[in-house]
């Protein structure tokens, strides 16, 4: 049997990445390809180019497909940016049937109540996730069709995006050749590939520090309990580098990537750097020291603001797991111990699980959401077919995929 080809689309503001695995006919998912591209279009996760977007989309998707030896036709692609919203809302309905068993049209209603939101215009519902159901007050319950009672209650997490915003990334997407499977919350998706179990269970915080945003998902008993967004990252860092040193951005990207470093405490007071010159100037050598004191101001406000959103939630006492930074920034040295001083929790560095294939080639922060994206795609298969396809729109129909994520995950 030919295993099925899945891809994960990373649309980043700096990067965009994409990852291919094959799904073997038990079920195992095989790392076949990977692609890279740098990301021109976007600002703060949101298209402001289309054109730009599309050929950064095509190129990296066409890097995958000539490592993996296939032709990608459809991805499943991540969503971020400061326009991503969410809110909390519970549904309730009264069991239909006379013998009080719950079926799942009670289900369906009850999600629909749930979702029953007053929106802008201008915003389009893009996840309910299920936090848990409840039968005549008793909660706790994952899936309730087949028991009795006789009244219904679900508890989902809703995530709206702009619509615009959305739309853009599809009709990137596709202008580039390929259909849209779904579209993913970021770091709902590298939430898939970097946390643990027991990790949702005590409560954690997953923090995906990219390019530039901060994605913020909050999990407790199992359950995601709230998103949010801080509209910085890792290319305010490099663009205060390339101030600080006056140096091109590209070369300031290269020197936080080699040398760069958040704290004091993780570099020697020794240690030199080359910079290039600009416009034909000679290079010069300055202390690593003071890159860090260019790179740890900016570090620490992101951090900061990434603490207030999870302050704000009020959820940052249930977070006994403490939290997990992911992403490309997280891997400036020093990051995790600046963000356990400031967060006050332990902080640990979230790499994508282990798969077959070129696994090792994925391990790594960067490749979290794309990964991600590929181990949430086999949810919405059933039988080697789209269990709910939506080909370039995004879904509204969303009982059977739910209940499949909600089981395999929370």
């Amino acid at each position: 049997m030919e295993g099925r080809l899945i891809t994960g689309l990373d649309i980043g503001t700096t990067k965009i990445c994409a990852v291919v695995v094959k799904e073997d006919p038990d079920g195992k998912l095989n790392v076949v390809g990977i692609g890279s591209s740098p990301s021109h279009g976007l600002r703060k996760g949101v298209v402001v180019n289309i054109d730009k977007t599309v050929n950064s989309v095509r190129a990296a998707v066409e890097e995958a497909e000539a490592m993996a030896g296939i032709q990608v036709e459809s991805v499943f692609v991540g969503i971020a940016g400061d326009h991503i919203r969410s809110i909390n809302s519970k549904g309730m309905v009264g069991v239909s049937r006379d013998d009080h068993e719950i079926s799942e049209e009670d289900v369906e209603r009850a999600v629909n109540a749930a979702k029953a939101l007053a929106l802008p215009i201008d915003r389009e519902i893009i996840h309910v996730i299920p936090q848990e159901f409840l039968v005549d007050d008793q909660d706790g319950i994952a899936d309730p069709v087949g028991m009795s009672g006789v009244r219904l209650e679900v508890e989902v997490h809703i995530v709206t995006a702009a619509v615009t915003s959305a739309q853009n990334i599809v009709r990137s997407v596709q202008r580039a050749g390929y259909d849209v499977e779904e579209i993913v919350l970021e770091p709902l998706a590298s939430s898939i590939a970097v946390l643990d179990d027991d990790e949702r269970q005590l409560g954690v915080a997953l923090v995906d520090i990219g390019g530039g945003t901060c994605d913020i998902a909050m999990f407790f008993d199992g359950h995601i309990q709230h998103t949010s967004v801080v509209a910085l990252g890792g290319q305010h860092v490099t663009n205060d580098i390339a101030v600080g040193l006056r140096t091109p951005p590209e070369q300031a990207e290269a020197i936080k990537i080699k040398y760069g470093a958040a704290m004091r405490d993780s570099i020697s007071e020794a240690d030199t750097i080359t910079v290039p010159g600009v416009g034909g100037r000679l290079p010069r050598t300055i202390s690593r020291a003071v890159l860090v004191d260019i790179i740890a101001p900016r570090m620490e406000e992101i951090l900061s603001l990434v603490h207030q959103k999870m302050k704000k939630s009020e959820l940052l006492d249930l977070m006994a797991a403490g939290a997990v930074i992911t992403g490309g920034a997280a891997l400036l040295e020093g990051t995790a111990k600046m963000a356990e001083d400031i967060w006050g929790m332990p902080v640990r560095l979230g790499v994508p699980k282990t798969l077959g294939g070129l696994t090792d080639s994925v391990r790594s922060p960067i490749y979290s959401t794309a990964v991600g994206l590929c181990l949430y795609g086999p949810l919405y298969h059933q039988n080697g077919v789209l269990s709910n396809p939506q080909h370039g729109v995004l879904w509204d129909d969303v009982l059977g995929s739910f209940r499949q994520f909600f089981k395999r995950f929370f």
